[in-house]
């Protein structure tokens, strides 16, 4: 047999599209050429699949060998292709005996000495070809993160020789057992930890129950970054779907997986001075940004005015459709990018507009132009605009005779109630409700119509934020496990569009 089939699989952004690895020897003179648009990396695999099978104990057979990477128009980079090209050499060849090819898929970077190294992008992979049925042969070193897709058969090898035993029946691999995952609650800092500020507390645990975007703006020193913190340590558990979805973003960036915080959602604090490359992702082989690697999580923006006004600008599709797509001359991928936004600033470029010892001396120009730093359409996108007061004096040292503040692990428990009763009603979160679920969950008695209609009036609220201030009313309905919005849920939910109430800067 002169002819063989391997199947495998390349990446393109989170996507793991299947590819057959075709071999094919001819009589000739000798030669060594892979077809199918390889990258260099993947052009140089023959050097190191020659020496690997060499060092193996293998022949090298000295024919024409032509090896086809399927589908043609599909980019394939990276040294996932060595071991798949070299069984298909080896099988084409007569030296390999494998009946039961066809019911595995094979990725693996070879060593000269045809070790089997690591390669990004594994969980893709396992979970593309679980659905495709097959078995899955990989490195030693990613059976771990392979082994978080359940009902898929995981078989880890050291070696080519491990991998060609295995096959032709006489020493087979060990299936890997499923990788046990911690599923432990967040730890570390507390809400507990934060006195006074009850209503930043409150709009917290609101945004938290309903995946709303946040943004608290107050002067320096009263809790913005402390209370955004604590964030994580209230919000509800990722499910399995959600969290092999934001490890598999983390497997194709190359960062490391975080098991002992499986079912976390992730908390991304990108610094002030970050590009926009850095923010959506980029390159000339396009990889996520800190948006994708907070899918599913919380992305934290401290000092917001600070960031650059064009890097803030690529949030506002990514806030709308979830997704952020990358294009470049040769290449285009798409990345997972649903996160929610949680934002921090100040008043003014001084930072004590409104305090209560008038310590601030910005003009209202200067004040405008801080604050033009962030667009109106993103400030749209931003469901809660929260003040942060300046905290009275003492309440930093406490009360001894004042009750303790309630702490995370309380307030995470009204959180995901609420959490699953939104998934109960309509499979996903109140800040996800498209149009048509908004007039079917959120709709308002006639006093309350009226009183939201008096409020679009008077501060000129668009489409959109009318319709954010109905998904953030219907969550404070699900917190207080009611059936409809009351008067004072959307009355509350008015409440945290303060930002809106002041276009004006006073001084």
């Amino acid at each position: 047999m002169s002819y063989s089939v391997v199947h495998t699989r390349a990446l393109n952004g989170i996507d793991a599209p299947a590819v057959t690895v075709e071999t094919h020897l001819a009589n000739g003179l000798p030669a060594f050429s892979i077809v199918g648009l390889p990258e260099a990396a993947v052009r140089e695999s023959r050097d190191r699949v020659r020496a690997a099978l060499l060092n193996s104990h293998f022949e090298f057979p000295a024919r024409r060998i032509t090896v086809n990477l399927a589908p043609a128009d599909l980019p394939k980079e990276g040294g996932r292709f060595d071991l798949p090209i070299a069984l298909g050499i080896l099988v084409a060849s007569g030296q390999l005996d494998a009946p039961a090819l066809d019911t595995f898929e094979f990725v693996g970077e070879l060593t000269l000495g045809g070790d089997l190294r690591a390669v990004p992008g594994v969980l893709p992979v396992a979970v593309q070809t679980r659905h495709s049925r097959r078995s899955l042969i990989l490195p030693a070193v990613n059976r771990d993160e392979a082994a978080l897709v359940r009902e898929l058969a995981v078989y880890p090898a050291e070696n080519l020789l491990a991998v060609c035993a295995h096959l032709n029946g006489s020493t087979p691999l060990a299936r890997q057992a499923p990788t046990a995952v911690a599923h432990t609650p967040p730890n570390g800092v507390d809400l507990a930890e934060v006195r006074a500020q009850h209503q930043a507390r409150r709009a917290l645990e609101v945004a938290a129950a309903g995946g709303h975007n946040l943004l608290f703006f107050g002067t320096p020193g009263t809790g913005k970054s402390m209370l955004a913190t604590r964030l994580p340590g209230i919000l509800p558990p990722l499910s399995e779907a959600e969290a092999l979805e934001t490890a598999a973003v983390y497997s194709i960036s190359g960062k490391p997986l975080p098991f002992d915080q499986w079912a976390q959602r992730p908390f991304r604090r990108p610094h002030h001075t970050a590009s926009g490359v850095a923010l959506v992702g980029g390159g000339s082989h396009p990889r996520p940004g800190e948006i994708s690697l907070a899918h599913n999580g919380i992305l934290f923006l401290d000092e917001l005015p600070e960031f650059d006004r064009r890097v803030l600008e690529v949030l506002r599709e990514p806030l709308e459709t979830g997704t952020i797509s990358i294009s470049r001359a040769a290449r285009q991928a798409e990345f997972p990018a649903r996160f929610q936004l949680l934002a921090a600033m100040n008043p003014c470029p001084c930072g004590y507009l409104g305090h209560p010892e008038g310590r601030c001396r910005c003009t209202p120009e200067q004040i405008q132009r801080y604050r033009a730093r962030i667009s109106g359409p993103l400030l749209d996108r931003i469901d809660m605009h929260v003040e942060v007061p300046p905290l009275p004096r003492g309440t930093t040292h406490g009360d001894d005779n004042a009750a303790p503040p309630e702490d995370s692990a309380s307030v995470r428990v009204r959180v995901v109630a609420a959490h699953e009763r939104q998934l109960a009603r309509a499979g996903t979160v109140n800040a996800r409700l498209e149009p048509g679920e908004i007039r079917r969950y959120c709709a308002l008695d006639e006093d309350d119509h009226r009183l939201l209609e008096s409020a679009i009036d008077r501060l000129g609220l668009s489409a959109r934020a009318t319709d954010r201030i109905l998904r953030v009313a219907r969550t404070i309905a699900d917190l207080d496990d009611s059936e409809s919005i009351a008067t004072a849920h959307l009355g509350e939910a008015l409440s945290y569009r303060q930002l809106d109430r002041r276009r004006t800067p006073q001084v």
